[in-house]
């Protein structure tokens, strides 16, 4: 198995050691699940417990906006010199938690993340939210009997595969010939730390434009708050969290808020609807 030190992309299964995954914990609350998972990511030396309390105050600060889909928290907190090397943690709850999300509560499966860079990781967390919106993968996830039965299932639903190429777009499906008139053919996903959550809105909308023919067309940027206030005028357009909008507020472009980053038919719903298709 790639050892998460090897060069190149890193991919899900190179992250995860199987001595940081844990399936049927029991956790007497959200925060404390969170330690859990930062925990796993202490023991196998990817960072400190400083990198956890980093992950708690987060969620403390921003809300639950790590819940990203039905049962599923994505755990993580900015790089930082608390960050040894990337890698992930893998938390299976043998009895959900409440995190405090209106529609993606109860918690079932935390994963945590430490970054070493803003860069290195995102390969892995396109392949991650890849997993978390298939309802099978994600099923056989929840019975999976042992980690080695849980890193078989990653490397089957994350093996390359070969797939036609995407079609160009004629002139009838660009973007500035239909709907509403893109002036900057830039969308945003925001999120707390600009590193995870952020990442996996951006895969899916990326994944949506792709199949319109739009994908050539406009750039999809994953940022942080901070960066978002500052350069919310670059875009046509802001996708986030519920709780991310609240902190962001009304930075003078259009805001859409995602209950479920994994889902291609919400995303595709939201779309339709800002650009009048």
């Amino acid at each position: 198995m790639t050892s998460p030190q090897d060069h190149g992309a890193k991919t899900v299964v190179s992250l995860l050691a199987p001595t940081a995954i844990r399936l049927d914990a029991t956790a007497q609350g959200w925060e404390d699940a969170v330690r859990q998972a930062g925990a796993l990511l202490e023991s196998e030396g990817v960072a400190t417990s400083d990198y956890t309390r980093a992950m708690v105050d987060s969620i403390h600060t921003n809300g639950p906006y790590i819940v990203l889909a039905p049962g599923f928290a994505f755990a993580h907190a900015r790089p930082s010199e608390a960050v040894h090397r990337t890698g992930l943690s893998w938390l299976r709850l043998a009895e959900p938690v409440e995190f405090g999300h209106k529609r993606n509560d109860p918690v079932e499966l935390v994963v945590a993340m430490a970054a070493a860079d803003s860069t290195e990781h995102q390969a892995a967390m396109a392949q991650l939210a890849k997993v978390v919106s298939s309802k099978p993968t994600m099923e056989r996830l929840r019975t999976a009997p042992d980690a080695e039965a849980v890193l078989a299932i990653l490397a089957e639903t994350t093996s390359p595969r070969t797939a036609p190429a995407p079609q160009p777009a004629t002139d009838a499906e660009q973007p500035s010939t239909r709907g509403r008139s893109l002036t900057k053919d830039h969308i945003m996903t925001v999120c707390g730390n600009g590193v995870g959550t952020s990442l996996f809105l951006k895969n899916t909308v990326e994944g949506v434009l792709q199949k319109w023919g739009w994908g050539p067309f406009i750039t999809v940027e994953a940022t942080d708050t901070v960066s978002a206030k500052g350069k919310a005028k670059e875009c046509d357009l802001i996708m986030t969290s519920g709780e991310i909008g609240k902190t962001l507020g009304d930075l003078g472009v259009p805001m859409v808020i995602i209950e479920n980053f994994t889902s291609e038919q919400e995303v595709d719903a939201a779309l339709r609807e800002m650009y009048d298709i």
